[in-house]
């Protein structure tokens, strides 16, 4: 039964009050790679108040995705696996979601937001889902307002589904989801909650891409010349999004989608602020993958690309961290990080690293030491990628791609060549680099992967291969 909580404060065995738990605000996004935003670099597209909850807290610079498409991802964030342990290695299939073969891709696990719940916390989903049954909340959540889908057509005139049902929404749905994410808030300010604010925007890819953006940032991006867009040759190995590669529109269309949601950031921080929450809640901003745009003559993610993609910028991801009251401000770390490290990070920060799942075991980190402001060695630092039939490790110096069964292998010295713009698998003088790399990336899935989900050695998905 789940604890009922009658106040602020929680009464301990010994009699003492005990400090209410700090809360949680997961904004996720869908899409966008870290590029795109002030706090990294980028000049053309306004992200202030993303910027600001950086300067607030700790980014992390170097974060990268284990996945490069969205429900692998949210299915990482969520249970702390890789694909080939929680089987979601593609977007979930559209019967998977509604109809009668709907169901939760996650009921064989225990997910963050079951965790929380059991801790006492009231848990809200305001956005994209995509892990299947999105009649029905599940995974802990009781508060539940998401999409029928998992692709996005367009952000106006859309069905999403609300107390069971589906319905239709004529205004912008990012500002929906922020709307309902602040009230969700509201309704639980009095005792410990979990948000799970997921926009599914910016989301850059698709038919929308060619239609103007129509929301109050369209017009200040009308014409501009977005220099962080590089112009470049198609890449060869580019499959899907061929249209928008160097076109104005796609590039406006980008910009103020990610505008949009960075005016959400902006609301949900203004209401925290209002309602006396701010230095009680730790709030924090990601993305389920990344993504590029003209970057090396590429538009898109790794499955826009024949063979799979696993470059970088299909990686690399915003990963903030904001809380007041615990995580020192104006911070940023440069250790290599991932997805899998999120949910192990955010139960020890939130004093509940004992609640971690034991089995299937995570690869996950906990990074918590260097959000309360500790230096935090990894010793022989790397993160783990898998898309199906491709796998990658990244280390500080190297990135070395495999593609089962027999390539085409990928090996790329990342500190002469941050861009993989020259491929040394199969150049003199690496071949005891390439061995150990490979090595190493066979280690980690034979630790981790579970035999029913491994695709390299016969094993299935929860969701359509799209790749041989």
């Amino acid at each position: 039964m789940k604890p009922l909580l009658l106040s602020i404060t929680l009464i301990t065995a010994a009699g003492q009050l005990a400090a209410r738990p700090a809360n949680l605000v997961f904004i996720l996004t869908d899409n966008q790679g870290a590029w795109t935003l002030g706090c990294h670099g980028n000049k053309d597209i306004r992200t202030p108040h993303i910027d600001r909850m950086a300067a607030e807290g700790l980014r992390f610079t170097r974060a990268l995705s284990s996945n490069p498409v969205c429900s692998p991802t949210r299915a990482t964030f969520l249970t702390g696996l890789m694909p080939s342990q929680h089987g979601v290695h593609s977007f979930l299939d559209p019967k998977y979601m509604m109809g009668p073969e709907a169901y939760n891709t996650l009921e064989e696990f225990t997910s963050i937001g079951e965790v929380l719940r059991d801790a006492g916390y009231e848990c809200g989903l305001s956005g994209k889902w995509h892990l299947g049954a999105n009649l029905s909340p599940s995974e802990g959540f009781s508060f539940w307002i998401t999409k029928p889908d998992g692709s996005t057509q367009e952000f106006y005139d859309q069905k999403i589904i609300e107390n069971g049902a589906v319905r239709d929404e004529a205004g912008y749905t990012t500002d929906l989801w922020t709307r309902e994410g602040i009230r969700f808030i509201e309704q639980n300010k009095d005792r410990p909650f979990f948000l799970f604010l997921a926009y599914n925007g910016p989301y850059n890819l698709g038919k929308l891409m060619s239609n103007p953006p129509r929301n109050r940032h369209a017009a200040y991006y009308k014409n501009k010349p977005f220099p962080s867009f590089p112009r470049d040759a198609m890449h060869p190995w580019q499959w899907a999004n061929k249209q928008f590669h160097n076109t104005q529109t796609a590039m406006e269309r980008c910009a103020a989608e990610t505008s949009g949601v960075d005016d959400g950031v902006g609301e949900v921080m203004a209401a925290l602020k209002r309602l006396g929450l701010d230095d009680d809640t730790l709030v924090v901003y990601a993305a389920d993958q990344g993504w590029m745009g003209g970057q090396n003559g590429m538009w898109g993610m790794g499955d826009h690309f024949r063979p799979t993609g696993a470059h970088d910028l299909m990686m690399h991801i915003p990963f903030i961290l904001r809380h007041p009251a615990r995580i020192p401000a104006g911070r940023s770390c440069d250790l290599l990080v991932s997805n899998y490290d999120f949910m192990p990070t955010v139960l020890a920060h939130l004093g509940l690293a004992d609640k971690m799942p034991a089995a299937p075991k995570s690869p996950g980190r906990d990074l918590s030491p260097v959000l309360a402001g500790q230096a935090l060695e990894i010793a022989d630092n790397a993160v783990f990628y898998e898309m199906e039939t491709t796998r990658a490790i990244r280390t500080n110096e190297w990135k070395y791609v495999a593609r089962h069964p027999g390539g085409p292998f990928e090996l790329y010295d990342m500190n002469a060549d941050p861009h993989e713009r020259f491929n040394l698998f199969g150049q003199p003088g690496t071949a005891m680099v390439k061995a150990e790399l490979a090595a190493r990336l066979d280690a980690f899935f034979n630790e981790f992967r579970d035999p029913k989900y491994d695709i390299w050695k016969g094993g299935g998905s929860k969701a359509k291969r799209h790749s041989p």
